[in-house]
C-alpha cells in the first residue's frame, strides 16, 4: 500500500496544474496577438482615442446628432495633430542649416575635448573612426537602400493600422456603450452582472490612465521644450515632441528622450549645456515620479513602481516598443477588474464554531 500523500504536496499539486493551465492560456492569447498584432494595436489605439474624446463627443452630441458629433471630434483632433506635426516640420526645416553648422563645430569641439586629459585620444584614431563610418556607408549602400524600401513597406502597414484605428474609434464613440450592452446580453444570466462590473472597472481605469498619461506627457514636453529653448539647444520643439511620445513608456521613455536631447546639446552647445540637460533628466524624473504620478494617476493606476518597471520591461521583451506602451495600462486594467470582482463578492460570512 503506497504511503499517504501529505496535505502540503496535495495542495501544491492542485495549484501547480492550475498555474499550468493559466500559463498555457496566457501563451495562447499572446501567440494570437502576435499573429494579429496590427489588429490588436489598431483596437488599442481606437480605445485610446475613444477614452480621450468620449466626454467632448458626449457633450457635443447634446446639440447635434451623434454621428456629426463623432465626426467633428475625430476631424478636430486629426487637424490638431496635423498642425502640431506641421509646426515641428517647419521648425526642423528652418533650423537644418544652422543645426548642420553647429553640429560640425560641436563635433570639432568634442574631438578637441577628447584629446585632452583624462581621455587623451589620438586625433588619428578619431579620424580613422570617421573614415570607417564613411567606408561602411559607401560599401553598404545597397543595404541602406533596401532598408529604406522596407521602411516604405512598414509605412504602409502603419497607415493601415492608423486607418483601422480611426474606423474603430468612430464606432466606439458612436455606440460603444450599446455594443457593450449587447455583448453582456449574449452571456448567461449568471455571468452578466460580474462581466458588467468588470467592464465598468476596466474602462474606468483605462480612461483614467489615458487622461493621466496625457497630462504627464504634456507637462514633461512643456518643461523640456522651455528648458531646451532657454538653453539655446537647437530643435527644441521636435525634442519636446519626442519627450511627449516617450512619456507614454513609464520610467524609461523620458530618460531616453532626454538622453537624445543631451547628445544634441553636446554636439551643438558643448559639454556644459549637455551636463545641464543631464541634470534636467534627474529633475523631470523627480517631478514625474513624486508629483505628477501621485496627483494625476493615483486613482487610475494603483501599482507599485517595481510592478510598473517589471511590466514595462516584460512588455518590451514580448512586443518591443508597442509592448512597453501597452504593458502598464493592461496590468492596471487586469488588477482593477480583479479588485472590483473581489469587492463585489463582499466579505465572507463568519464561520460558526462547529465549522471551525
Amino acid at each position: 500500500m503506497p504511503p499517504p500523500v501529505s496535505p502540503f504536496l496535495r495542495t501544491a499539486a492542485s495549484y501547480a496544474w492550475r498555474l499550468l493551465v493559466v500559463g498555457a492560456a496566457v501563451y495562447v492569447v499572446f501567440a494570437l496577438l502576435g499573429k494579429f498584432h496590427e489588429i490588436a494595436v489598431a483596437v488599442f489605439l481606437g480605445l485610446v482615442v475613444t477614452a480621450l474624446l468620449w466626454t467632448p463627443t458626449r457633450r457635443l452630441a447634446r446639440a447635434v446628432p451623434r454621428t456629426i458629433a463623432v465626426a467633428v471630434s475625430l476631424l478636430g483632433s486629426a487637424l490638431l495633430l496635423l498642425g502640431v506635426l506641421t509646426l515641428v516640420g517647419e521648425a526642423v526645416a528652418g533650423e537644418t542649416t544652422t543645426l548642420a553648422r553647429e553640429f560640425r563645430a560641436g563635433l570639432a569641439s568634442i574631438e578637441a575635448w577628447l584629446e585632452k586629459p583624462p581621455f587623451r585620444l589620438n586625433r588619428e584614431a578619431l579620424s580613422d573612426v570617421q573614415s570607417r563610418i564613411g567606408e561602411y556607408l559607401s560599401s553598404h549602400r545597397s543595404t541602406v537602400l533596401s532598408q529604406a524600401v522596407s521602411g516604405a513597406g512598414r509605412l504602409v502597414h502603419v497607415l493601415t493600422v492608423l486607418a483601422l484605428a480611426v474606423f474603430c474609434s468612430f464606432f466606439f464613440l458612436h455606440g460603444g456603450d450599446r455594443q457593450w450592452a449587447w455583448f453582456c446580453d449574449q452571456l448567461p444570466e449568471t455571468a452578466r452582472e460580474r462581466v458588467t462590473i468588470a467592464g465598468r472597472a476596466g474602462w474606468r481605469t483605462f480612461t483614467g490612465y489615458t487622461h493621466g498619461i496625457m497630462v504627464v506627457a504634456a507637462t514633461n514636453a512643456v518643461l523640456v521644450g522651455l528648458a531646451l529653448y532657454l538653453l539655446g539647444v537647437p530643435l527644441a520643439v521636435p525634442l519636446a515632441l519626442l519627450e511627449f511620445f516617450a512619456a507614454f513608456i513609464p520610467l524609461i521613455g523620458s530618460p531616453v528622450a532626454l538622453a537624445v536631447a543631451a547628445v544634441v546639446a553636446l554636439a551643438a552647445k558643448g559639454p556644459l549645456v549637455a551636463g545641464i540637460v543631464v541634470a534636467l533628466i534627474v529633475v523631470i524624473g523627480q517631478i514625474e515620479g513624486h508629483l505628477l504620478h501621485p496627483l494625476v494617476m493615483s486613482r487610475a493606476v494603483r501599482l507599485h513602481p517595481l510592478v510598473v518597471a517589471i511590466s514595462v520591461v516584460a512588455g518590451a521583451i514580448a512586443a518591443g516598443v508597442v509592448g512597453a506602451v501597452v504593458a502598464v495600462p493592461l496590468v492596471s486594467v487586469v488588477w482593477s477588474v480583479h479588485s472590483a470582482l473581489r469587492d463585489a463578492r463582499g466579505p465572507l460570512p463568519a464561520q460558526s464554531p462547529d465549522e471551525r
